[in-house]
């Protein structure tokens, strides 16, 4: 085995028996799995995949000259918006008894300029319409932030990560910004 970690292909059978044994210990645990397939491997320059979920969704990565799909890293961010409007959707209507008639989570993202262009600086922003109350709005990222979005506490060690976050009232008049 190399000191990456990666072996070649007649090692591979050794090098999942050993993976599978690290979770033996988290048997309990339910994991994540992917799989990307090149979709067409007969067109020499294609860097088009097929990307399965665990969960059994299909869609497809690619490169910007393809442009066929999103690229790898777009997903991240694209993952990151989604898994903390999950968290404040769910804790503002749940636990905070919020009225919010429509949400929307922004992410930018900016990359190291070399590979592997890694995000260095991560602003997200949430826009809650509605009869949310600020404080409310605050503490369901808060939360989300600290205990729950589990993509944004893996980019937070790579990337500096701004919040911000605006209500705005049904009638379409700016409530807070913070």
């Amino acid at each position: 085995m190399s000191s990456s970690g990666i072996e070649m292909a007649n090692g591979a059978k050794t090098l999942w028996s050993e993976f599978w044994k690290l979770g033996e210990a988290r048997a309990n645990v339910p994991g994540i799995h992917a799989r990307a397939t090149l979709a067409q491997p007969a067109v020499a320059k294609s860097r088009q995949f097929v990307v399965e979920t665990g969960s059994g969704h299909h869609f497809l990565v690619d490169d910007t000259a393809g442009g066929t799909g999103p690229k790898p890293i777009e997903l991240v961010a694209a993952a990151l918006a989604g898994c903390t409007a999950f968290d404040v959707i769910t804790v503002l209507r749940s636990k905070k008894r919020q009225l919010i008639t429509a949400y929307e989570v922004r992410v930018e993202a900016e990359q190291a300029e070399r590979p592997p262009q890694a995000f260095v600086a991560v602003r997200i922003h949430h826009i809650v319409t509605g009869r949310g109350h600020p404080a409310a709005v605050t503490e369901a990222i808060r939360i989300s932030e600290e205990k729950y979005c589990a993509v944004e506490a893996m980019l937070k060690h790579s990337a500096v990560v701004r919040t911000t976050f605006e209500v705005i009232d049904d009638d379409g008049a700016p409530r807070a910004d913070s």
